[in-house]
């Protein structure tokens, strides 16, 4: 069955009754925490514009992204929205990015215009990452079109880097993308996702009807293959997707998160293809990558079938050190969550967990690990919503706008959806697309940025009732890349044992805060942390307070923030 089918099916509107009762995790008592939405109170003003005038053009149904990032290195997280904008021929409105200042007092200030970013384009997602080892982080903005990379001047401003830097030329619907240092020399490669060979000019006429145009799914269109970006380290890049081994022009991308799959302290990224197999690519560790999707289970569903992957994030969410997946698909088809079942190997235990059940029903997008209780074991949050807004009329058991899913890991492998419980209105039905998580208020919990199509972006402070403590760790490499991406952190406090990654990218569109959080429960120390950097350089320190972060300089040791 293709999309298509599946899309203007009748089929799931009693799914739920096909699933055993222990597909459904049993609630909490009580969650431990509050989320409160506090958009208009933080002067959050924006509205995405997906440039939508009647014609059903693909790229409509695809935005935004977004992303919490220090762009002023004061220690606290601005925010960054991403926008799209009026086709050419059908002007209405001039629209653009949004950067967000965050004042420290719980509010933030629009900065786009002196920042330098007050530039139309048709954005899609956002990577960022210090590519030049300045010690601030720069901005690439994947887009319809010609994508572009905004360079930190470290006075409040960008400058548009794309034609120095030797990104211009590549023309694509381009969708995430990510920073990572693939061949561990000091500097930040580029990974850039791609969709379908789609222009204006070339789109394709779908009709439910043979009259009206409707969107058309990806089987209307050729696949493209996904960039890699090699950082030369003099501010340039070269493109060596062929030489390295990621090549695919059958691919249709939309999310990427990096991991060390193999843990053989080299990054692999893993890549959710819409309707075409996943792809795991295995760094080789001589500059090139080798799918091995099929081989690690990732590939397909159970049934064996390429499903609609939309969004990704990777996390150790048993505690087990063994780094799970979670890949967002199209209704019907359910969350894929992966656990690692063998070195190399993993099984997809979506249905025992109890979040398959719960997602059959839902289309999501941006997802993302982050331990919202900090009980000390990793949650799991998920953006939904439809692509066309006549889903409804179509089949009655979906919607356009569905309510986004915040499953609370209940230990032993369960998970039970809270969203409903959580506050701040998280259960109200939203057109979802990015998601993205970061302390913007210092507190010690991780708080949520939601993105909608062609609607406004979602703050949620998070508030813990329970008393629960956190630790957090602001990585900055010598040896290493400067942002540390790649590192991996673990504490030890008793029988507790955690591991994070430092990360960009994943989710779908966007890209989380870089410090590392980690919560302890009521714990009041942490018995060490060691902490693996890309260099291969590892440190430990020991007896470490909670309810503190602190900065950790490769090589130079740890203070308190």
């Amino acid at each position: 069955m293709n999309r298509r089918d599946f899309l203007f099916s009748a089929f799931g509107a009693g799914v739920a009754a096909s699933f055993p009762p222990w597909a459904f995790a049993s609630p909490p008592s009580n969650l431990g925490f509050r989320l409160t939405d506090v958009t208009s109170e933080a002067g959050i003003q924006f509205q995405h514009n997906s440039g939508a005038y009647g014609g059903k053009l693909l790229p409509e149904t695809l935005g935004s992204g977004c992303a919490f990032l220090d762009y002023d290195a004061d220690g606290w997280q601005d925010i960054l929205l991403i926008n799209g904008m009026d086709w050419p021929g059908h002007k209405r409105q001039r629209s653009t990015l949004r950067l967000y200042r965050n004042n420290r007092n719980g509010t933030f200030t629009d900065v786009t215009k002196s920042a330098g970013l007050d530039v139309e384009m048709y954005g899609m997602g956002v990577a960022v990452g210090d590519y030049n080892n300045d010690g601030l982080p720069d901005i690439f903005i994947s887009c319809v079109g010609q994508s572009r990379l905004f360079r930190n001047t470290g006075k409040g401003a960008f400058v548009d880097a794309t034609r120095s830097s030797g990104l211009f030329g590549g023309q694509g619907l381009s969708t995430s993308a990510l920073w990572f240092d693939y061949d561990r020399d000091g500097f930040l490669d580029l990974f850039v996702c791609n969709y379908v060979r789609w222009s204006p000019e070339h789109d394709v006429f779908c009709s439910l009807d043979g009259a009206h145009k409707s969107y058309c799914t990806p089987e209307a269109y050729r696949g493209d293959t996904c960039w890699l970006f090699h950082n030369r380290g003099n501010g340039t890049f070269e493109d060596v997707t062929a030489t390295g081994g990621v090549f695919d022009s059958s691919s249709k991308t939309l999310g990427v998160a990096m991991f060390d799959y193999d843990h053989d302290g080299w990054p692999d990224l893993i890549v959710a293809n819409d309707t075409q197999p996943n792809k795991l690519y295995r760094n080789l560790r001589n500059g090139k990558f080798k799918d091995v999707a099929v081989e690690a289970g990732l590939a397909f569903s159970n049934e064996g079938k390429a499903r609609a992957g939309m969004g990704v994030d990777v996390g150790d969410f048993d505690n087990s050190g063994k780094l799970g997946i979670a890949i967002t698909n199209f209704d019907n088809e359910m969350i894929g969550l992966y656990r690692a079942s063998a070195p190399g190997v993993f099984d997809d235990v979506s249905i025992p967990s109890g979040v398959g059940a719960p997602s059959r029903n839902t289309l999501g997008f941006g997802c993302m690990f982050l331990d919202v209780d900090l009980d000390g074991a990793l949650d799991l949050a998920v953006a939904n919503g439809h692509i066309d807004e006549t889903v409804r009329n179509i089949r009655g058991n979906v919607g356009y706008a569905q309510p986004p899913q915040l499953f609370l890991n209940l230990g032993s492998g369960k998970f039970h959806d809270v969203a409903a419980d959580a506050g701040g209105g998280l259960e109200k039905p939203r057109v979802g697309r990015g998601l993205a998580y970061g302390d913007f208020d210092r507190d010690g919990d991780l708080d949520i940025l939601l993105t909608t199509n062609n609607g406004p972006a979602v703050l949620f402070r998070n508030d813990q009732l329970a008393g629960n403590h956190s630790i957090r760790f602001e990585l900055h490499g010598t040896k290493s890349n400067r942002d540390a991406i790649g590192a991996t952190v673990q504490i030890f406090a008793g029988d507790l044992h955690q591991s994070r990654t430092v990360r960009g990218g994943s989710s779908y569109l966007s890209q989380s805060e870089l410090p590392v959080t980690f919560g302890v429960a009521k714990r009041e120390k942490i018995d060490r942390v060691v902490i693996d950097w890309p260099s291969g350089r590892s440190e430990e320190y020991k007896a470490l307070q909670t309810q503190k972060a602190y900065k950790c300089l490769e090589g130079k040791g740890i203070e308190p923030l």
